[in-house]
């Protein structure tokens, strides 16, 4: 199965835009070949699929397994579902990704075609209509317009972008995956960064597909922003192999002075005070994150 595509789904408590993003997936010009959806928590898919009556019956294709709760990994829960694909190429979504158009898994698969350095290419996120100015800006600061090839070669200049990756939305090829061992296991975040880089220290590419688009946006509160920061900062202090030389400092500042400047050019300058706060908030939980870890290892020793 040389050039099939396989797209991986992670799910949790799923809603109605899974049957849309399932829809749409069907409906691409380079059509998958299977469907594997990895669920957490069986009983509250069912009850997912009572609600939704026949939404997924007329797909021949999917396959859904089901793992509990207390078993669920970033890593480890996506390297599973690779054991269950023989296509060439694997595509890892989150149940919130929608496909922006029909060509999703052709702009993702097209970079590989000519050039076999590539080991993984990562789609674009647009925000849905929804989303704040904040998340807007956000997304394009994270997400430009242009494509870009990585190596090792632009982490001196890129630090910590250079293996910047998201599994909201990315293709993997299956050979590499399989020879650098796939995604780690046990880790709390940062699986796709930590692929990432991997493939750079082993000679490969990784490549932002910027015309492979996905909605995908989240207004997080700065409570919000704070829990998901300590999983950031943890993760990253457990790996220092990864990310123990470079810095994400300067491209966090570097968020902050331009989207207040875009809001304040915008009209929006009372989001400011909003935007501060979640700043605040990441910032905080990234430093928790990376206390904690310290704090383990001293307890451990």
């Amino acid at each position: 199965m040389r050039d099939a595509i396989d797209v991986v789904i992670l799910t949790y408590r799923p809603d109605a835009k899974l049957c849309d993003i399932v829809d749409s997936l069907e409906g691409q010009s380079v059509p998958p070949g299977r469907i594997i959806i990895m669920n957490t928590g069986q009983d509250i898919f069912e009850a997912f699929l009572t609600g939704h009556p026949g939404r997924l019956d007329g797909y021949t294709n999917i396959e859904v397994h089901h793992i509990p709760e207390s078993e669920f990994d970033h890593g480890g829960t996506r390297k599973r579902a690779a054991g269950y694909s023989d296509a060439a190429f694997l595509v890892y979504m989150t149940q919130d990704a929608m496909p922006a158009s029909e060509h999703l898994l052709a702009a993702l698969r097209e970079p590989f075609d000519n050039d076999d350095s590539i080991a993984v290419s990562y789609a674009r996120q647009i925000p849905y209509d929804s989303a704040s100015p904040i998340e807007c800006y956000n997304r394009s600061f994270n997400y430009p317009a242009e494509d870009r090839k990585k190596t090792a070669a632009d982490i001196p200049v890129l630090g910590i972008k250079a293996f910047f990756c998201s599994d909201v939305c990315a293709c993997y090829r299956r050979e590499i995956y399989d020879r650098l061992g796939g995604h780690i296991e046990h880790t709390v975040f940062n699986e796709d960064m930590i692929y990432a880089r991997t493939v750079l220290e082993a000679g490969y590419a990784v490549y932002y597909a910027a015309k492979a688009e996905v909605y995908h946006s989240h207004d997080y509160s700065p409570a919000e922003q704070y829990r998901r920061n300590i999983g950031l900062g943890r993760s990253q202090a457990e790996h220092p192999e990864v990310f123990g030389d470079v810095s994400s400092t300067g491209e966090g500042k570097k968020l902050v002075k331009g989207c207040i400047s875009y809001l304040i050019s915008n009209g929006y300058w009372y989001l400011v005070p909003e935007f501060i706060l979640q700043c605040a908030g990441r910032y905080l939980g990234y430093r928790k994150g990376k206390k904690y870890v310290r704090n383990s290892r001293l307890h451990r020793a």
